[in-house]
């Protein structure tokens, strides 16, 4: 059975997300126990509250986003509100193991037409070798949400860049073979209905610790 993935929104009381963000952490072994696992978890970079945590869980058991909500934010003092959607994955993460290198993480959503998404997944799989050479970037997934509207197609794509100095330089191709990319990401950005972006640092990176005061 494939893996379902959950992504959470956490927000937290005034001050609290470093340590709300230390309880999530320490819920592995809990999750485990219940068939998840860790995905991550990010500090709001751009774009979001500073007390926003966002996190992601993986499951090898079938689970509903309420459930998985439950089991990783229940009992955890200084939590104000958390929202919870299940996920699947498509054309990438391949496999359920986390990122685990600091970076400036992009976090975008999609609307899009059910009539264009098989036109949205061949443009992601023609752009992303291009994108990732080009920039020292990688995609970490693109997931297909479980409560997209009727006839819509509701989904979030992860990026991780070595920094923002690299996301502004991602947005400015330079040479054909760049400018390639661009044109296939711009055509891909129009077949979408809504889109929004964020960027996060991961919390939960193994090489390095983010201690700059983004928001």
């Amino acid at each position: 059975m494939a893996e379902t993935y959950v992504h959470h929104r956490i927000s937290t009381a005034p001050r609290a997300w470093q340590t709300v963000a230390g309880r999530l952490s320490d819920r592995r072994a809990a999750l485990a126990k219940g068939g998840g696992a860790l995905y991550g978890v990010w500090r709001s970079q751009i774009g979001r509250p500073r007390d926003e945590l966002t996190a992601v869980t993986v499951w090898s058991v079938p689970i509903t986003a309420e459930r998985a909500q439950a089991a990783l934010t229940d009992g955890i003092r200084d939590i104000a509100q958390a929202e919870s959607a299940a996920m699947a994955a498509t054309l990438r993460p391949s496999d359920a193991q986390p990122p685990v290198r600091q970076g400036n993480y992009a976090f975008r959503w999609f609307e899009t037409p059910e009539k264009d998404w098989p036109e949205f997944l061949d443009l992601c799989a023609q752009a992303w070798p291009g994108f990732e050479s080009a920039y020292d970037s990688q995609v970490i997934g693109l997931w297909r949400c479980a409560d997209g509207e009727a006839g819509n197609v509701r989904s979030l794509l992860l990026t991780r860049r070595p920094n923002l100095a690299m996301w502004e330089r991602s947005k400015l191709p330079q040479g054909a073979a760049e400018t390639a990319v661009r044109d296939a990401l711009s055509r891909r950005y129009d077949l979408c209905t809504w889109t929004v972006v964020y960027t996060t640092t991961l919390l939960t990176a193994t090489d390095a610790t983010d201690d700059a005061r983004w928001t």
